[in-house]
């Protein structure tokens, strides 16, 4: 009896002790809500697990933002355009364009992650309907990656790894050296016939900028990327154009509008190429993108 006594006294105690630490973990566990709701940069209101575990972007951009940030196991899949960096490769592939909304759903992304511009509002809408989360992203300045970086650090739980590399993102854009003088015209050709640019509303004209140019696109036309008169070109005369080899576009573009030969960038013979994924995308290379065009734009600095 006395032993009996003495055993019930001691699961007793060893249950008051234990009690506090199964009330916190109880209390720690109501304090963190299964969803959240947020924001988008584009106004939109999105519910989204509080710790997404399984995670996806619907482009190609986007991905190489999610495997700069997020823990790569929780990154689900990719699309056909994903090809950076090379981790990418191995996760399963789904369709972008057109929205492959059978193979997605049936993944069971917590969240998709996508850019202004790339997926419409309607597919966007048809995903939602169907259950999956979309987040969109914009950018129309260098330092609106920085932020998305931060954002989806914040959403994903990897704040500490979002500020890190946003922090080396801005030294590395500090060290580029120092421009003075002119800053250099700079036309930026998207397509040659029609002849389609980068126009004033792009990540482009910041990129430019930081590198010690200015685009040589002034004028704000509503789409981004604006089709161009040859006239409207002659007038611009920029002093660089960007867009392929001098060679080749002198045997391709500057032959389909030979007018064109008259501007400064062909006299001067200051036409380049540039890699089409740092121009294109809008991801944590963009200081790459930015030191290549300091490059091209002030070659003696």
């Amino acid at each position: 009896m006395r032993y009996l006594y003495s055993l019930l006294l001691g699961l007793s105690l060893a249950a008051c002790s234990q009690a506090p630490d199964s009330a916190n973990a109880s209390k720690t566990a109501a304090a963190v809500p299964a969803r959240i709701t947020v924001t988008d940069d584009l106004g939109r209101t999105v519910s989204i697990p509080s710790r997404p575990k399984r995670v996806m972007a619907l482009a190609a951009s986007m991905t190489e933002m999610l495997f700069a940030v997020a823990d790569t196991s929780t990154i689900i899949a990719r699309t056909q355009a994903c090809d950076y960096p090379a981790a990418a490769l191995r996760k399963p592939k789904v369709s972008s364009y057109p929205v492959d909304f059978e193979t997605i759903v049936g993944m069971h992304p917590d969240v998709v992650f996508t850019i202004e511009g790339m997926t419409s509002a309607a597919d966007a809408a048809r995903l939602q309907q169907l259950g999956v989360p979309v987040y969109y992203q914009r950018y129309r300045r260098v330092e609106d990656i920085f932020r998305g970086l931060r954002d989806l650090g914040r959403l994903l739980g990897r704040e500490a790894q979002a500020q890190h590399l946003t922090d080396s993102l801005r030294r590395e854009l500090a060290s580029l050296p120092a421009t003075a003088g002119p800053k250099p015209r700079t036309l930026a050709i998207t397509w040659l016939d029609p002849i389609y640019a980068y126009g004033r509303n792009t990540l482009f004209t910041d990129k430019v900028r930081l590198a010690g140019g200015q685009n040589a696109l002034q004028d704000s036309f509503p789409q981004p990327y604006p089709a161009l008169t040859r006239e409207y070109i002659l007038k611009l005369n920029p002093d660089v154009l960007i867009g392929g080899r001098f060679g080749k576009l002198d045997s391709t573009f500057f032959r389909m509008y030979p007018e064109l030969r008259r501007i400064k960038a062909y006299q001067t013979r200051q036409v380049y190429p540039v890699d089409g994924d740092l121009m294109a995308r809008p991801s944590p290379r963009v200081v790459e993108s930015v030191r290549e065009l300091h490059r091209l734009l002030h070659p003696t600095t």
